[in-house]
């Protein structure tokens, strides 16, 4: 439990707060051509974690992944957001005739792509992309999300990309998954993307090319489809974010670098990093 009133040491040096911490990395480019939608980036959540003062922490924040560009393409893995000594691992990229790839969660798989691989980061909630059930002709699999794993793509169903977490419950989800993508001759519908900013992947109202992840969400990117012969691109992933807050009985952080958003509600002092930067307590 956090302090109930702010109070000093001898000499009157004020104590560090401990703090509460969502590191969330980059999520994975979605595939093209029937491709598999991108895995949410890698989420990870704690509190009463120790700071030291008058040293700086430094807070990265993970970039997308690139969706595929080129027929049958994979998408790319997000990159990692780190806060002091925790990393969540970047998004599984989205499959294009391939599985899709491991990360905080995995990517779904694209044409004949099987059943993805997916190994759990250490730590880290995440989840399966969907697998793609052996042809061409059918749907996608969704990325997985931070919490559920993607859809499984089907000869009638696109697979969506699996949900987000609400971090505590304040009603913002992060981390969804890409969804999958259909084709006009074939599946003309697409995979929704996971609640946490996955986008969506490609159908006729966006011309197949697949939704990009939302930004400073980790949502995995949307497939990419198919159009009269034409093979679309995927999306890219959403860019992490890292949030810390704690006490509002505690003084602010004596120092800040990349502009986080600073609020003070609800009893909590929190900073909100959508860029590279620092903290120094």
């Amino acid at each position: 439990m956090f302090a109930s009133k702010n109070f000093f040491l001898a000499g009157g040096v004020s104590p560090t707060p401990t703090v509460e911490y969502l590191v969330v990395a980059g999520g994975g480019g979605g595939g093209s051509a029937f491709g598999g939608g991108g895995g949410a980036g890698g989420y990870k959540t704690a509190t009463g974690f120790a700071v030291a003062a008058g040293t700086p922490i430094t807070v990265t924040i993970g970039g997308f992944g690139a969706g595929a560009l080129t027929g049958g393409g994979n998408g790319s893995k997000g990159s990692d957001s780190v806060f002091s000594t925790i990393t969540s691992e970047g998004g599984g990229l989205g499959g294009g005739s391939a599985a899709g790839g491991n990360g905080g969660s995995g990517g779904g798989a694209g044409s004949y792509g099987g059943a993805p691989t997916f190994t759990a980061a250490t730590g880290s909630a995440g989840s399966s992309g969907g697998q793609n059930t052996g042809s061409p002709n059918y749907g996608t699999g969704g990325g997985g999300g931070a919490g559920a794993v993607g859809a499984t793509g089907t000869t009638t169903v696109v697979g969506a990309g699996g949900v987000g977490l609400d971090w505590n419950s304040l009603g913002t989800f992060y981390a969804g998954g890409g969804g999958g993508a259909g084709g006009d001759a074939f599946i003309p519908a697409s995979g929704a993307g996971g609640n946490g900013g996955g986008g969506k992947g490609g159908d006729a109202a966006v011309g197949y090319v697949g939704v990009a992840g939302d930004v400073n969400t980790g949502g995995g990117g949307g497939a990419g489809g198919y159009l009269s012969g034409a093979w679309k691109a995927g999306g890219n992933g959403g860019k992490g974010v890292v949030i810390i807050r704690y006490a509002d009985t505690y003084p602010a952080a004596t120092s800040t670098t990349g502009s986080p958003t600073i609020t003070v509600s609800g009893g909590y002092r929190t900073y909100k990093f959508t860029d590279t930067g620092s903290i120094t307590f």
